[in-house]
């Protein structure tokens, strides 16, 4: 994967629930319950790792080390995930959150 880190998107609201994560985007105040993601185990794992804007490598090592599961698998998984998550608008690689936030602010 070429990016580096990501950070999440800022109008979620997140719930952890029996080791699940909900993720549910709020868009102009509103809360789109037609768009709510359910992240098992793992990808709630995954998720807090984001938090941390650690980079997807660092990411990878942390799950392998965890979960024990090969580097290679991990990679693919987590690859898979992020984009998933990317392509759902919830989260931006790391810079691109930050630089759309200051453009918006600076024009009204």
């Amino acid at each position: 994967m070429s990016i580096h880190s990501f950070t999440k998107d800022k109008d979620l609201v997140t719930r952890s629930i029996a080791g699940e994560t909900l993720i549910v985007p709020v868009r102009s105040g509103i809360s789109d319950l037609d768009c709510t993601y359910v992240l098992n185990e793992v990808g709630s794992r995954v998720w807090e790792l984001l938090d941390e804007r650690r980079p997807v490598d660092k990411i990878v090592e942390a799950i392998c080390a965890e979960y024990d599961v090969p580097l290679d698998q991990a990679a693919l998984d987590i690859g898979e995930l992020l984009g998933s998550l990317e392509t759902a608008g919830l989260i931006h690689p790391a810079g691109e959150a930050e630089t759309s936030s200051m453009k918006s602010k600076s024009n009204p």
